[in-house]
């Protein structure tokens, strides 16, 4: 309930601010430009994400960015949405592409942080994928030697690590 409560004192600063500075009339034109202008932006984006997910996909890869990028792209359409001068720029922020991308390093940075698993997903999901098939056959020890394995005999000796 406070949050929504400073939103509405945070927009009415806002708008009152740029009308004393620019006057009503041109208040209203930046309101509707900044709209018009978000709803393109969101569409040309959502597009170029969804896109980019779908190649990720048919790359075998996982999408993480892609679709981080959605999330985001789809926050900021829901922000320009809401009417409001504070809202707007937030949202063109979500879904402008730098800014977007800042945005997103710092989201996985927290989320990675708070979780440290997801990291090394995020590693993990870098790596290739490879097509395989489980063959029933012999199962063979993992410590019994193999027929035409080479074997090497030596001794680990700890130091320095050799370049």
């Amino acid at each position: 309930m406070a949050f929504v409560l400073l939103y509405l004192v945070v927009e009415i600063v806002a708008l009152v601010a740029l009308g004393s500075a620019i006057g009503l009339g041109w208040t209203l034109l930046v309101l509707l430009a900044g709209s018009v202008l978000g709803m393109w932006l969101a569409r040309r984006e959502g597009v170029r994400a969804a896109q980019a997910l779908a190649e990720a996909v048919n790359n075998r890869r996982v999408p993480t960015a892609e679709l981080t990028d959605g999330m985001l792209v789809a926050a900021g359409g829901v922000l320009m949405f809401v009417p409001g001068l504070v809202t707007d720029l937030a949202g063109l922020l979500l879904v402008f592409p730098p800014t977007r991308a800042l945005v997103r390093r710092r989201l996985v940075r927290a989320a990675e942080e708070r979780s440290p698993d997801l990291r090394t997903a995020r590693i993990r999901s870098q790596a290739p994928v490879v097509d395989g098939e489980v063959v029933d056959g012999d199962v063979v020890e993992p410590d019994a030697p193999r027929p035409g394995a080479l074997e090497i005999e030596g001794t680990v000796v700890p130091g320095e690590p050799r370049s």
